[in-house]
């Protein structure tokens, strides 16, 4: 375990809309659907949730999450508040906005086979500022790992990462939702863990399985990241870095129930068993665990599993 005191996740709040319906609607079609549920979501809250509830079980550790966002003066804001008050995360730098309304997604998931289409408008996340984030950099270089998502601007991602870096501190990016990226922000990143569309978008390449997974990998270590994994899904996910390749199967925890929330249960959990000193081969095997947990779930946040169930179900395989 590193003596350092922070986990420290950037990125977006926003609340969740979630409706369950027997088909995914088409363009121009009205479905009467079958459940409504709000709640807090956005991946970088989100993965705080995961990495909070994995840490916080542990009371030797003396690490605390840390969460960097911003938050609209209203219900959805208060919601963000009450869900890091009750999850033991630290939010002296998520900073109150009166000027833009918090954000919100509106997702839509198939009932029987937990697949979703979502719509996010982030809100007041994306109008975090640089000097907002320099506010934060005795934090950030207090860190055991720094995480960080693409739901705030590209500009304060990279300049995240940057202070990160400046301080040695081990950053990951989970460049979720893909969207192009300069050429100098992978540099910065020690690890990147896109899924297979996002890997596909960020290397030009098709990624269906394991194979195509190892050659998108490829490009990101040519671009200059240091380490490389692929979450694919049900096939678990693909590691890659300049001394190993290995494929990391999925855990099956029960049945299938919703996977919106599998991504960023991995990311936290990720972050934390690296933050913990597990090599890259362990801590992936660690997101996965967390990731299949929480697809046997409804929701995002709430979703996220405990330690004692993720130690449990690696004990288990």
């Amino acid at each position: 375990m590193t003596n350092k005191k922070w986990l420290t996740v950037m990125g977006s709040f926003v609340a969740d809309l979630a409706f369950r319906t027997p088909e995914l609607p088409v363009w121009g079609q009205t479905m009467m659907g079958s459940d409504f549920r709000l709640g807090p979501g956005g991946k970088g809250s989100n993965q705080a949730v995961a990495a909070a509830r994995l840490l916080n079980n542990i009371t030797s550790s003396g690490v605390r999450v840390s969460f960097i966002s911003k938050l609209g003066l209203d219900p959805f804001g208060d919601l963000a508040r009450n869900t890091y008050k009750n999850e033991s995360i630290d939010t002296q730098f998520c900073f109150d906005t009166a000027d833009h309304p918090t954000g919100a997604a509106s997702i839509v998931v198939h009932e029987t086979k937990g697949e979703n289409a979502i719509v996010v408008v982030p809100g007041a996340c994306f109008h975090l500022t640089t000097e907002e984030i320099d506010r934060a950099t005795k934090l950030i270089s207090d860190s055991s790992i720094f995480l960080t998502q693409l739901e705030v601007p590209v500009a304060i991602v990279e300049h995240g990462l940057k202070i990160a870096k400046s301080a040695n501190v081990p950053t990951i990016l989970n460049p979720a939702p893909a969207t192009k990226l300069p050429n100098s922000i992978y540099p910065l990143c020690d690890y990147i863990t896109p899924n297979e569309t996002e890997a596909a978008m960020l290397t030009g390449r098709s990624v269906e399985g394991i194979a195509d997974a190892e050659l998108a990998a490829n490009r990101f270590l040519e671009l200059g990241v240091k380490n490389v994994v692929i979450t694919l899904g049900a096939q678990g996910a693909l590691v890659k870095n300049s001394k190993v390749t290995i494929h990391v199967p999925s855990f099956n925890a029960g049945p299938v129930l919703e996977t919106t929330g599998a991504g960023d249960a991995f990311n936290g959990a990720f972050a934390v068993a690296l933050s913990e000193g597990m090599d890259i081969v362990q801590a992936t095997r660690f997101g996965c665990a967390a990731a299949g947990i929480s697809v046997t779930r409804y929701g995002t946040a709430p979703s996220m599993a405990k330690r004692f169930e993720v130690d449990t179900l690696l004990l288990k395989k």
